[in-house]
């Protein structure tokens, strides 16, 4: 029961991990409230885990929307934001630099920086207000080693890394953590849908060999399972990782390895 009596909001929570996160904080004893786009997707989540899950669609790249999730948050939840986990991003088109156009870079940084920043501006008072908190962000292997056809989404991911850096720092020594995950490929997610059909169309191969060209890059041999995420996120934000802050963990099965 590792979130007993915690409330924890989780953005990009109708996706495969941030529904997983959402779920494993409830049967550890907590409470989730959830944000995505889509309010029928995330009324459809919230009625599967039950009445210690809430929710409320916004568009995380604007500032008055996040600030009504987290308002909204604190009066479903008793006031208290214990943990912020930072799911929600976007890879974009896999294309080379050379094509990816102004409106698209925008948006890539919008919803994967923007919106994360967005969220720990809003809820860092409310845990300061505590004297305690964990916020995990999510970053992605190609934040530490950028991934070809994804120039926008890998500089976007690297922010997210010094920028989880740099809040760490600020608020160390406030009792408040903040770290995150740096997820390689990640199967039955839909970063993985979209990413994998863009190397098909590039690449010209069938999905088959993609998988199977991704798949040889690393050491252990396979993909990187939905609860390998979901177990690394629910530990950095748990009392577990009470002595790290500003660390980016990789979930890579090997391939990353700094």
């Amino acid at each position: 029961m590792e979130f007993k009596g915690k409330v924890a909001l989780i953005t990009g929570a109708t996706g495969s991990i941030g529904q997983e996160i959402a779920k494993r904080i409830v049967v550890e004893g907590g409470k989730s409230f959830i944000t995505d786009l889509d309010q029928s997707k995330i009324d459809k989540v919230v009625k599967e885990i039950g009445a210690d899950c809430s929710g409320l669609a916004a568009d995380i790249t604007k500032m008055d929307a996040v600030k009504s999730v987290v308002e909204t948050c604190q009066g479903k939840f008793g006031g208290k934001i214990d943990v912020l986990i930072n799911v929600a991003g976007t890879s974009g088109k896999g294309s080379k630099i050379e094509d990816v156009n102004e409106n698209e870079w925008d948006f890539i940084y919008a919803v994967n920086v923007k919106g994360t920043f967005f969220f720990i501006k809003y809820v860092l008072p409310i845990m300061k207000s505590q004297g305690n908190g964990s916020i995990v962000n999510f970053s992605s292997k190609s934040g530490k080693t950028g991934s070809a056809l994804m120039s926008a989404y890998s500089s976007a991911k690297g922010a997210i890394i010094t920028l989880t850096q740099a809040v760490a720092y600020e608020v160390a020594k406030l009792n408040i953590r903040v770290n995150c995950v740096c997820p390689g490929i990640t199967e039955s997610t839909g970063v993985w849908t979209h990413v994998s059909a863009d190397y098909v169309n590039n690449m010209k191969m069938p999905h088959e060999e993609i998988v199977k060209t991704f798949t040889s890059k690393v050491p252990m041999g396979r993909l990187a399972h939905i609860e390998d995420v979901v177990n690394v996120a629910c530990f950095l934000a748990s009392d577990r990782s009470a002595y790290m802050t500003g660390q980016a963990i990789n979930i890579t099965g090997g391939r990353e390895m700094h």
